[in-house]
């Protein structure tokens, strides 16, 4: 076990918990795992992810100012819903950019496993963008990413790491229970205005 790795398992765990709880400094310590992550897959071969976390370094600094001042006149973002227009752009982009970096992987690297490595870099890019909206439906994305996650890093021998994403998917299901009881509070408020709730449009 790597210290890269251990560190990985320390702040990943941290920041999903924050953002579970809508804790805006799940972005700072989040920037912190990306770090900690992109070294770890460089060494392990895994190309995509390794250049994902390059990616999740940038959101994570959208993320935290989205979160802090996306809302209406540069208030608190809250909790909303993904249109269906912008899910139809979110599950296009998703399938073109794994079509994309698999064929990039399997003829400019030497991933052992370029079209995994591919689904599961596009599939956290749009989860991370979700998230930085603040979309509920970000965790059932994150979901399917680390059902996938899990077995591929067992595979490669990261098994600290792929504990790690069994808690993270544990963490993400607790993430759709309580962002979903944000939702219906704010729905049911008879006066409710401004951003909460409302859908999310591409």
């Amino acid at each position: 076990m790597s210290n890269s790795e251990m560190l990985g398992f320390l702040t990943g765990a941290a920041s999903v918990w924050l953002a579970v709880k809508e804790n805006v400094w799940n972005w700072p310590i989040g920037i912190a795992n990306s770090a900690f992550f992109l070294v770890l897959f460089w060494t392990s071969r895994l190309y995509a992810n390794a250049g994902l976390q390059v990616l999740y370094i940038v959101l994570g600094f959208y993320g935290w100012w989205n979160w802090r001042c996306g809302g209406a006149e540069r208030s608190i973002l809250h909790v909303r819903r993904t249109s269906r227009a912008a899910c139809a752009v979110l599950v296009f982009a998703t399938f073109a950019g794994t079509l994309a970096l698999t064929a990039l992987l399997a003829r400019f690297t030497d991933s052992r496993v370029p079209f995994w490595d591919g689904l599961t870099t596009a599939l956290s890019l749009t989860a991370t963008y979700m998230l930085t909206a603040k979309l509920y439906e970000s965790w059932w994305v994150w979901i399917m990413t680390d059902v996938v996650y899990i077995p591929l890093y067992a595979s490669q021998r990261l098994y600290l790491t792929s504990c790690v994403y069994a808690l993270f998917l544990a963490m993400c299901c607790k993430g759709v229970v309580e962002w979903r009881q944000t939702l219906q509070r704010s729905e049911a408020l008879p006066n409710a205005s401004g951003p909460v709730g409302e859908e999310f449009q591409p």
